[in-house]
């Protein structure tokens, strides 16, 4: 279940598009939508130049030869990958855009972005790469066949209200890039959200989003003297109401502690509720 009105949290483009899969007996131009989209996707919405392309895999990919998980590797463990998200990044910048491009969500806490940290330490780039794609979590969702897409903002993406809020920092609106769409540049934008395990206010791209960058302060620990965060709720319909009326009820707006957002996440959730944003107050 998507979160909110997805023309107001900027993922209408991913809500609206159906995951694309791969199926033997493809015309060559339904090949190349699938290409097209798997580089979209692997390379965070970024430009691909005709001399960047790669020729060898995406043929081997056209006779049938590799899958579209083979070709997502060969994308992600390709020089053209590595050149813009991996040698030319911070450490920790280059695992958030794996799980970004490869997962299509954000990490979900310090302890896996170590997981990777380590891999990348003791076996190297590209056994990194495997580690994603050779998952459980990748082959339960995609498969061997389906191309990956952005599904961080979806209910069964996410464990908590904060990983949620995470998905935005890394992905504003379907028109911005990995490269580019806000103020941080390359600079690490979970980092140090994730070791607190601190939301951040979820902005709609359609104001300042396509530019915006957690602004100085606006993050708390937690805590008895932590922000509060306001939670407006769309479309809410408890289900002890669901036997009462056929109608949804009017929005609603909760202001929750910070040290209380995963349980009203979990709440929200269980009640059929679509959260719209979460700011910070």
């Amino acid at each position: 279940m998507p979160f909110g009105p997805a023309s107001r949290l900027g993922v209408s483009l991913f809500d609206e598009t159906p995951p694309l899969e791969w199926v033997s007996g493809h015309s060559q131009e339904e090949s190349e939508t699938i290409i097209q989209a798997i580089y979209r996707q692997v390379l965070g919405n970024a430009y691909v130049m005709e001399s960047e392309r790669l020729t060898v895999a995406e043929s081997q990919f056209k006779r049938n030869e590799l899958s579209v998980r083979e070709f997502v590797r060969a994308v992600a463990k390709s020089d053209l990958y590595s050149s813009r998200f991996f040698t030319s990044c911070p450490r920790y910048r280059a695992i958030e855009l794996n799980f970004r491009h490869l997962l299509g969500r954000p990490p979900l806490d310090l302890e896996e972005m170590r997981g990777h940290s380590t891999i990348l330490d003791t076996q190297g780039f590209g056994a990194d790469i495997d580690s994603y794609i050779d998952s459980d979590e990748y082959q339960n969702t995609f498969g061997e066949n389906f191309v990956p897409y952005i599904r961080g903002y979806k209910t069964e993406a996410c464990q908590s209200m904060v990983q949620f809020t995470h998905t935005f920092q890394l992905v504003r609106g379907a028109s911005s890039s990995s490269l580019k769409g806000d103020l941080s540049g390359k600079t690490p934008k979970l980092n140090s959200l994730v070791i607190k395990g601190t939301p951040v206010p979820v902005v709609s791209p359609a104001s300042d989003g396509a530019r915006f960058s957690v602004p100085a302060g606006s993050v708390s620990s937690g805590g008895i003297g932590g922000k509060v965060y306001r939670i407006e709720v769309t479309g809410y319909q408890g289900k002890a109401f669901s036997k009462i009326s056929k109608f949804r009820r009017s929005n609603q707006v909760f202001f929750v502690p910070f040290d209380q957002l995963s349980q009203e996440y979990q709440r929200i959730h269980k009640q059929g509720g679509v959260i719209a944003s979460i700011t910070s107050v």
